[in-house]
């Protein structure tokens, strides 16, 4: 084989290996653009302490009356004292790891942190995984998850701690705590209401309270006047004891009802 030959064949060689690696480094941005991914190897978090409730002043950047996500208006709340909520977590993790959050502060994947839609900015929420028990403190310090179903986005270091990470997602319950009340994940102030449904058209609210009450919950409709236009709330209640909101609680699925938040 003549010297040139064997020359154009090494470089041709070279320049397969290089696409090679090329395409394989691209795989994980180019295939799957949207998904989330967390380190190589698992990393232990289980010296990563809970978050610790305190008193603090609400982020000025991640705190508007309302905002808009893919069509979508979202209404912030004004106070997260009282919130209880379930349905369905996810987590994300190096996509974002390092980028700012809504509240300003930089995600950091290992600590307990989570994202919220509507709680306000910072709120702290006690997570309790429904299918092992498991439960975290993490502090809301985020906006998110978009995806429909999804009521709470949580750091790797919480769902991992939640043993979701898996899975990806996991049932879960969202309660509020405070500085107060932080060793107390069941503690309420009584009476409570549990919003079941939030409507901008009055008939949906209306026809949702007239289900309710037919299945012997009472209840009524709070009006609350909005930039983008007024917010009709189904409010169940008052609930007096804690028996009482458990069993209501409880029934709330068989009537198609799987977001809802406790309000006091």
């Amino acid at each position: 084989m003549k010297p040139g030959s064997r020359n154009s064949i090494l470089r041709l060689i070279l320049l397969l290996v290089l696409a090679a690696s090329l395409g394989a480094c691209s795989i994980r941005t180019h295939r799957f653009p949207d998904e989330d991914y967390g380190p190589d190897e698992p990393v232990d978090v289980s010296h990563v302490p809970d978050a610790v409730p305190r008193n603090a002043p609400y982020s000025r950047y991640g705190n508007p009356d309302s905002y808009t996500v893919r069509g979508i208006t979202y209404h912030v709340l004004k106070d997260g004292r009282g919130y209880r909520e379930r349905g369905l977590a996810s987590w994300y993790g190096l996509k974002f790891h390092g980028k700012r959050t809504s509240s300003g502060e930089p995600y950091d994947m290992y600590a307990m942190t989570a994202a919220h839609k509507t709680l306000p900015l910072p709120t702290w929420v006690r997570v309790t995984n429904l299918d092992n028990g498991k439960s975290v403190v993490v502090k809301v310090n985020d906006r998110g998850p978009f995806h429909a179903g999804r009521i709470i986005d949580l750091s790797y270091a919480a769902a991992s701690k939640l043993g979701m990470l898996g899975h990806g997602t996991a049932p879960v319950e969202v309660v509020t705590v405070t500085p107060d009340s932080a060793g107390s994940p069941r503690e309420q102030h009584f009476p409570l209401w549990i919003q079941a449904g939030a409507f901008s058209k009055p008939r949906n609210a209306q026809q949702l309270l007239q289900r309710l009450e037919e299945a012997g919950i009472g209840g009524r409709i709070i009006i609350e006047e909005k930039p983008s236009g007024p917010v009709h709330k189904v409010w169940l209640g008052p609930v007096s004891d804690s028996a009482r909101l458990e069993q209501i609680i409880e029934q709330l699925p068989h009537w198609g009802i799987h977001q809802y938040h406790v309000v006091q």
